[in-house]
């Protein structure tokens, strides 16, 4: 079984992702300002050291975790675009793939309006939905979708008093 990661998903995984960091980023913090301040008291309590002398002031590690909460804040506004953006159209590239690759077959017209109308609802289209957007009659749609079926285009499923056509 494939396991399909959509935007959504994905959007709330780095969502999830970049506060646990942020968190973690957090308690990083609290750990060092207490370490630095507990440095700069016992510098501040010795009377050979100044505070020019204190090892905290030397260290990048501030820059450090500035840094690291850019970067978490980054990941996060890209995960909340990706919950909050619109889905892309992967099956219009798809469609036009398709179509590209069927132009090298020379197709009746009739069949090229057909299968122009079931990649614009996305691959899958009811017969009874064709009959009604062609206005060409059940008998005519059937000859076109058996010749097209014939080709290995499409393939028809039975579903209640209806066929589903399904492009392949």
């Amino acid at each position: 079984m494939r396991f399909k990661l959509d935007q959504k998903t994905l959007g709330s995984l780095v969502v999830g992702f970049s506060l646990i960091l942020l968190f973690l980023l957090i308690w990083v913090k609290i750990n060092v300002d207490e370490e630095q301040s507990f440095l700069c008291k016992v510098v501040e309590d010795s009377p050979d050291l100044t505070m020019e002398q204190c090892p905290a002031h030397d260290s990048n590690t501030s820059w450090l975790l500035l840094a690291g909460f850019g970067i978490v804040f980054l990941v996060l506004l890209s995960g909340i675009y990706l919950l909050f953006a619109p889905p892309k159209k992967a099956s219009l590239h798809l469609a036009e793939q398709r179509r590209n690759e069927l132009d090298t077959l020379i197709l009746p017209e009739e069949e090229k309006k057909v299968y122009d109308l079931i990649l614009l609802k996305e691959g899958s289209i009811y017969q009874s939905d064709l009959i009604k957007e062609t206005g060409l009659s059940k008998v005519k749609i059937s000859r076109i979708l058996d010749r097209m079926e014939g080709k290995g285009m499409i393939e028809r499923k039975r579903r209640g008093m209806t066929n589903i056509v399904i492009l392949k």
